[in-house]
């Protein structure tokens, strides 16, 4: 087992402006080590050794709920595809993230740190073809939290999908379900 290069990164709570494409443009091609530390530094690296090497490359993105794991791999994968010379209409990372808003919505609960934390954990995977251009992406999820369905503490709520449906109670193809308000359910079954 190897183990490269650790980044810690520290969720700053607002926008800066080390993201846009004349940073990503800045560290395309860079050595590790000849910039600043960075997201982009550690994408970077993945994506030469995954060429100089031709093996599969991971970049592990961890750290605790409303640290910014999700924005971390977002502008992971906009590296890629700016880097791998991805078609400016193909916008990869959106697609990935937005590609199962289900998963997001049964997976997703308010808790008193982030409104929309994610209560499980993500595998992407980033296809590339032989030039080194990004081809496709899957995601898979696991370790749903699961005691959330039937408790909340404090402050925090229930998967997304719970209020979802309560807020659709009324629509013809939920009455059968006889759901009612959120506030007058802890737990729901389908």
């Amino acid at each position: 087992l190897v183990v490269g290069i650790i980044l810690v990164a520290i969720n700053p709570y607002k926008q800066l402006p080390i993201y846009g494409d004349a940073i990503i443009h800045a560290y395309s091609g860079q050595n590790m080590g000849d910039m600043d530390p960075h997201i982009f530094a550690v994408a970077e690296e993945a994506y030469k050794q995954m060429a100089r090497n031709n093996k599969n490359q991971s970049i592990i993105v961890s750290g605790e709920s409303g640290a910014g794991k999700t924005v971390s791999a977002r502008y992971t994968m906009r590296y890629f595809a700016a880097v791998s010379k991805a078609s400016s209409n193909t916008h990869v990372e959106d697609k990935v993230l937005a590609s199962n808003p289900i998963t997001e919505a049964v997976g997703n609960a308010k808790t008193t740190r982030n409104d929309n934390s994610s209560r499980f954990g993500k595998y992407m995977e980033i296809s590339f073809d032989h030039s080194y251009q990004i081809i496709g992406a899957n995601m898979r999820t696991y370790l749903l939290e699961k005691s959330r369905v039937v408790f909340q503490s404090e402050n925090e709520r229930n998967y997304h999908i719970f209020y979802q449906m309560c807020a659709s109670a009324m629509q013809p193809e939920f009455k059968h379900l006889k759901l009612g308000k959120a506030q007058e359910n802890n737990l729901l079954f389908i």
